[in-house]
């Protein structure tokens, strides 16, 4: 180790949690540092905005922070923090829900164009992501953990805290809500 390095380098998820709690100064930073992208991508997936994602991910770590005590280990300590960055998640979509929303007319979406180049990658990326952010939180936040993500079942079923059935079924019906506004997408753009 060079100076400056610390052995937290080298300690675990769950002992650096367990130092965390036990009031290792620097042992939550680190844990922090070494999920930190995980948990942003996770926050920025669920939330609508860019700014709820981030309030979102504040309230997740001062409340891992807070709670580090009562983990008990029945999964892996980047599960936890995850799990807890998405329900801080749809907390934070569930009081938002009191102030108006923007919508977005169809109008206003890029059109849909040829894949060939990447002006149209990025059109069909925003179609996507606006698509993607109209579900309803939890079929979004199923659908983002196995399809986006790559989880299986089983793990995005750990991550929610939900049942494997309950994120199948969530899984099928954004993919069929998401399938049935991007043809009706393409059945515009065809008749244009």
């Amino acid at each position: 180790m060079g100076t400056g390095e610390s052995h937290l380098d080298t300690t675990t998820d769950t002992d650096l949690l367990r130092a965390h709690a036990n009031g290792a100064p620097h042992a939550f930073a680190e844990l922090i540092r070494r999920h930190n992208d995980h948990l942003w991508q996770t926050a920025v997936r669920v939330c609508y905005t860019p700014e709820d994602a981030a309030d979102a991910l504040q309230e997740a770590l001062l409340s891992a922070h807070r709670n580090a005590a009562s983990f008990r280990a029945e999964s892996g300590v980047r599960t936890w923090l995850h799990r807890i960055v998405v329900n801080a998640c749809l907390d934070r979509i569930r009081r938002n829900r009191a102030r108006p929303t923007l919508f977005l007319a169809p109008e206003v979406w890029p059109e849909i164009s040829d894949d060939t180049d990447d002006y149209s990658r990025v059109d069909i990326s925003l179609v996507l992501e606006r698509a993607l952010f109209r579900l309803p939180p939890d079929q979004r936040a199923a659908v983002v953990a196995v399809d986006v993500e790559g989880y299986s079942v089983a793990d995005a079923a750990e991550l929610l805290g939900v049942p494997v059935g309950t994120v199948k079924s969530r899984c099928a019906r954004a993919r069929q809500r998401l399938k049935t506004e991007l043809d009706s997408l393409h059945v515009e753009r065809n008749q244009m």
